[in-house]
């Protein structure tokens, strides 16, 4: 008996052409293009003719913003937020979850090869109808050994299509973890900021205490001499007793915000106690602050990039949509051997196989595709207008933060003005007293305003320094763009160049 192969030269060679034409097809739907973000025209100004914005400088935002206030506790809390937030390892795991979503929309591009066995003991009924015929109804066995392969042709650019609204939702999703990281930076600097000020507050109420007690013993005493009337007396009490209740809230406060920056960086409450309850001064605003220029913006900030990312998944989807209007064609192949009994499997006789094209063509579908593509035309909509959207906020977010921190700057000048001039009229006021021209109750009231001054002086220093946090996180601070484009480009192209799945089914016995 003469052997014959199991494929045909002719017909591999026809299908191999027919593969090729097929590859050359062009994918339909609209092909995705950067929008205008028009922040080319943008102007990094206040609005308000300021000398102090001379300070700013434009040059590259530093990705490690929060060392320009050359506090090492708060670079080690940033440090530590980086590596142990809790909301970051969720925001990575999302990205693992589309990394996978992207493996599987890869994998349509690719032929698919199964195994398959399969084993049966049958036998016909002694009083049915094959056996009336002359059928033998004796049990047998059947044991079948095999391989599948399938492979969808993209010739409109279906799978095309999907791969690439996959690899966008891909990077969507790892901007978004970059969004994240951002907002946790100026959210851990924005609550050590507000933590260090509390505690500035603290003290300056702490001393006020003081100076209101020794007022209260100077008119007690005065009072016993005739000298003040009860009304002044019971005015200084009144004055401890509110400065006594504003020392709890402030206590209060500390205690949150340290609890609140143990809770960013993944800790327990109370964890940070031990190294954040001693005071320390609150860190001095940077003379030079650079901001770099505005037509860098979209390219800083993640938030801008995910939206880009994500109209470019709504475009693509598109195509997808209108590719479910074609043919499918594909080519599908099954080869293996099949006997009666176990031993004969290894028989040449024993081969079967089949090869041939496959053609899927839609005809009526009630509307849905359609109105499948509508819907993904309407998204795509949208993903555009909340593009430029984003863009707008973005913009707005950068000249307020600016603004206020010409503001800020003004106020701070004029406080610290102030405060100067309330030591001046402290220093005075301490002089005639010892000169004997005035008593010490003037001296205590300048005290007072001098603490005053300075409440307020601390007061606008920790605006100022939260300003400055704003204005990092309007600017996109906090991230290296450059660096996690080239890593983010590579991830997208390390996705298998071949996707084959291997399913075996278990052997299945039926009696």
């Amino acid at each position: 008996m003469t052997s014959q192969p199991l494929f045909s030269p002719r017909l591999f060679r026809a299908s191999a052409a027919l593969s090729m034409l097929l590859l050359a097809g062009c994918a339909v739907g609209p092909d995705f293009v950067k929008p205008d973000d028009r922040l080319a025209n943008a102007r990094l100004s206040s609005g308000t003719d300021n000398a102090s914005l001379h300070e700013l400088l434009a040059v590259n935002v530093p990705v490690q913003w929060w060392t320009l206030f050359n506090d090492p506790i708060l670079t080690d809390l940033q440090d530590r937020a980086q590596v142990d937030n809790l909301g970051l390892k969720i925001a990575s795991e999302r990205i693992e979850q589309s990394r996978a979503q992207l493996g599987i929309a890869s994998s349509q591009l690719h032929p698919s090869v199964g195994a398959s066995a399969s084993y049966s003991r049958n036998a016909l009924s002694e009083h049915g109808r094959f056996a009336a015929l002359g059928a033998p109804t004796n049990a047998n066995d059947f044991w079948q050994l095999g391989f599948d392969a399938s492979w969808e042709i993209d010739l409109w650019g279906r799978a095309r299509r999907a791969r690439e609204g996959a690899a966008a939702a891909f990077e969507a999703t790892v901007y978004d973890r970059e969004a994240a990281q951002v907002a946790l930076s100026a959210e851990v600097a924005r609550v050590y900021l507000q933590l260090r000020g509390t505690q500035a507050q603290l003290d300056i109420t702490r001393q006020n205490q003081s100076v209101a007690e020794r007022t209260l013993e100077l008119t007690e005493s005065r009072e016993g001499n005739g000298v003040a009337t009860r009304f002044e007396v019971s005015s200084s009490r009144a004055q401890v007793a509110t400065i006594k209740a504003m020392i709890p809230e402030l206590i209060q406060r500390r205690n949150t915000l340290m609890n609140a920056l143990a809770l960013l960086l993944g800790e327990e409450p109370r964890a940070l106690d031990t190294q954040l309850l001693e005071t320390m001064p609150l860190p001095s605003l940077p003379t030079r602050v650079p901001v770099g220029v505005p037509s860098e913006l979209a390219h800083r900030r993640p938030d801008i990039q995910r939206a880009e990312a994500q109209l470019h998944a709504a475009t693509a989807a598109i195509g997808v949509a209108k590719a479910d209007f074609y043919p499918r064609v594909g080519l599908r192949g099954r080869v293996g051997v099949e006997a009666f009994e176990a031993d004969e499997l290894d028989s040449w006789d024993s081969r079967f196989f089949s090869v041939g094209p496959t053609v899927y063509l839609p005809i009526f579908q009630g509307g849905r595709l359609k109105q499948r593509l509508a819907l993904n035309e309407a998204r795509q909509k949208t993903a555009a207008l909340s593009y430029r959207q984003t863009v707008l906020k973005a913009w707005h977010e950068v000249d307020n933060a600016l603004d206020a921190w010409a503001s800020q700057h003004n106020i701070h000048g004029n406080l610290f003005v102030s405060y100067e001039e309330s030591k001046q009229a402290l220093h005075a006021a301490e002089r005639r007293y010892q000169e004997g021209a005035a008593d010490y109750l003037r001296v205590l009231s300048a005290q007072r305003n001098v603490l005053a001054s300075e409440s307020r002086l601390n007061t606008s220093a920790t605006n100022a320094t939260l300003v400055l946090v704003n204005l990092y996180k309007s600017l996109g601070g906090g991230w290296s763009p450059d660096a996690f484009d080239t890593a983010l480009q590579a991830s997208v192209d390390s996705q298998p160049a071949v996707a084959v799945s291997s399913v075996v089914s278990p052997l299945k016995v039926a009696q």
